[in-house]
């Protein structure tokens, strides 16, 4: 008769959607595709954030949540001040041009 290793319980896991919100959101931070992914990983995020606090997801996925959740926001934070920064700019030039020909 051999004596076999107790059984452990496994590590938790964080659920797909913490694993899913991180990755859209380091994509929505380092690619040019911020202006559809960084607010979409920000939302991801803060809805599986919720749902851990209510207790239907692992609470093994609340850093990774939290993390993909801060990405977000900060990608769509530099995505609204680009935004802003070409509108600004591409105004300015607009007004620019024309009091240029008004006034020459």
């Amino acid at each position: 008769m051999t004596v076999s290793e107790p059984l452990t319980p496994s590590e938790p896991k964080p659920s797909p959607q913490a694993v899913t919100a991180l990755v859209v959101s380091i994509l929505g931070f380092v690619t040019c595709c911020g202006l559809i992914l960084s607010p979409v990983g920000w939302y991801l995020g803060s809805q599986e954030l919720r749902a851990i606090a209510a207790g239907r997801s692992p609470a093994a996925g609340e850093t990774i949540a939290r993390v993909a959740q801060v990405l977000g926001l900060v990608g769509t934070i530099l995505l609204a001040l680009a935004l802003l920064w070409v509108f600004a700019m591409g105004g300015y030039v607009l007004l620019n041009a024309w009091l240029s020909q008004v006034f020459h």
